[in-house]
C-alpha cells in the first residue's frame, strides 16, 4: 500500500462526517445528529484554535482521518495535541495506517515544540488499547474523568 498523510482540506469533510457517524455508531452504539456533525467538522476547518484534521488516502481513497485538538499546559509552557475522532475504514485495519498517521503526527509536534501527545479511547475498546501500547504510548500516568451533556 502507498499511503499518503496530509493536513484535510475543508472539500474532504464529507468523508470525515460520514466516518465520524460510523465510528460513533461502532464504538458506542450512538446515531449523530446530521446537521450537528455537519457544523461540527466545517467548525474546525473556520477556526484553525479548534484543531485540525489529517486524512490517509490510498490511491487517492481518503481511507482514514483523525483529528488534533490543542491543550495548554502552563506545566510544560507548551501545547499537547489530543488525538480525537481517529477513525480507519475496516478494511485498512491492521495494515500500520493509523501507526503512519501517529508517526506523520508525532514528527509535526516534535518539530513544533509541542509537549506531549494524548489520547482518549472508549474504556472496552481493547483493539484500540493494544494499538496504542504498540507505539509505546500508556494509560499509566493519569485516569481521566469527564461530564458531558
Amino acid at each position: 500500500m502507498n499511503i499518503i498523510i496530509r493536513e484535510a482540506a475543508e472539500r474532504d469533510s464529507e468523508v470525515i462526517i460520514g466516518f465520524q457517524k460510523q465510528m460513533a455508531k461502532e464504538t458506542e452504539e450512538l446515531i449523530l445528529d446530521s446537521d450537528t456533525i455537519f457544523k461540527g467538522v466545517h467548525a474546525v476547518f473556520n477556526d484553525a484554535g479548534k484543531g485540525k484534521y489529517f486524512v490517509a488516502e490510498e490511491s487517492g481513497k481518503i481511507i482514514a482521518s483523525l483529528m488534533i485538538t490543542f491543550e495548554w499546559s502552563d506545566w510544560r509552557n507548551s501545547n499537547v495535541w489530543w488525538f480525537q475522532s481517529v477513525y480507519v475504514l475496516p478494511e485498512f485495519r491492521r495494515h500500520g495506517v493509523f501507526r503512519k498517521m501517529y508517526t506523520h503526527v508525532r514528527e509535526l509536534a516534535l518539530s513544533s515544540g509541542v509537549a506531549g501527545l494524548r489520547l482518549y479511547v472508549e474504556s472496552n475498546n481493547n483493539r484500540a488499547h493494544l494499538t496504542y501500547e504498540a507505539m509505546g504510548m500508556n494509560s499509566d500516568h493519569y485516569r481521566m474523568y469527564e461530564w458531558l451533556r
